[in-house]
């Protein structure tokens, strides 16, 4: 019991410590949470992105234009074939004549059309696709499997910009990464810094303390709470910022999306993302300053 009296009575000098200075104290929280939310809100964004393309992919077709001298026959088989396939929610088949029939419905080029003596405009059929398989390798091997069959002319993915989003996703992802390793190097040498000029301040009192026989896990503890504290203060102050830009982008963002007539909700920091930053923050402020006391707590000695 009087362990965690011990860590509880130290936790609580750290607080005091820290309540003493509240203008230092902010400006280093602050620091840190602007420095934490960086790479949340870069997250969030990427996982919203990835969101919206996979509600617009669930709506992805493949169309295959079959050759112009394949017979109804033909394409009512493939039709029927490609229908049965797992990755197919649905079919449409549309023929040479009710392709040139809808052509001159809405071109209005019906005049013109007569004239010709035979139809110049293909088979076709439009798959749509189940919304698992949502990966454009998936897509893609479909859409090979499809053109090397002899009867079909070419099979195109109307939504192959997705593929595009997938390669820049996956771009930002990776700068995400990299941007998060240099902002967490920021946070460890605030942390770090701000105990460095803390044992500094306290030199004399760390010197009477090593003589007098404190032991250095007993000089080290409360400096390793400040920086926990500081990260934890740091990590809720981060939490707050997402939170604000998420509210501030959610409306416009619904209106982007509506512009292209889709449905989705901007999702923001949940209960495990902002607890996991919650751990972020005290690990890193405990790795600040175990790295500041291991490397400053043993220059001073007792004169």
């Amino acid at each position: 019991m009087s362990y965690f009296v011990r860590h509880a009575q130290v936790l609580l000098s750290s607080l005091g410590q820290l309540a003493r200075a509240p203008g230092s104290t902010l400006m280093t929280v602050c620091a840190i949470g602007i420095t934490l939310a960086l790479p949340t809100l870069l997250y969030l964004l990427v996982e919203n992105v990835e969101n919206v393309s996979r509600n617009w992919q669930g709506r992805a077709q493949v169309s295959v234009f079959l050759k112009l001298d394949a017979t109804t026959q033909q394409a009512q088989n493939l039709e029927r074939e490609l229908a049965q396939r797992a990755e197919v929610e649905s079919s449409q088949l549309i023929t040479a004549q009710q392709a040139l029939e809808e052509f001159r419905a809405q071109s209005g080029f019906g005049v013109a059309l007569d004239i010709l003596s035979d139809n110049p405009l293909p088979a076709s059929i439009l798959l749509h696709l189940n919304s698992d398989y949502n990966q454009p390798s998936a897509i893609e091997g479909l859409i090979a499997e499809i053109n090397s069959r002899p009867e079909v002319d070419l099979a195109q993915w109307d939504m192959a910009w997705i593929k595009r989003l997938h390669v820049i996703l996956k771009l930002v992802e990776r700068s995400v990464a990299l941007l998060a390793v240099l902002l967490v190097l920021a946070v460890v040498i605030i942390i770090s810094n701000t105990i460095r000029l803390a044992i500094m301040n306290r030199r004399d009192e760390i010197e009477i303390m090593k003589l007098i026989g404190a032991t250095e896990r007993f000089i080290r503890r409360p400096f390793l709470y400040g920086g926990v504290l500081q990260g934890l203060l740091g990590a809720l102050c981060a939490g707050a910022i997402v939170s604000v830009c998420v509210r501030l982008l959610r409306d416009p963002i619904a209106e982007l999306v509506m512009l292209y007539h889709g449905d989705f909700t901007t999702s923001g920091i949940d209960l495990r993302a902002f607890a996991a930053l919650l751990v972020a923050g005290a690990a890193l402020g405990w790795l600040a300053a175990r790295a500041a006391v291991g490397r400053y707590l043993s220059k001073i000695e007792p004169k």
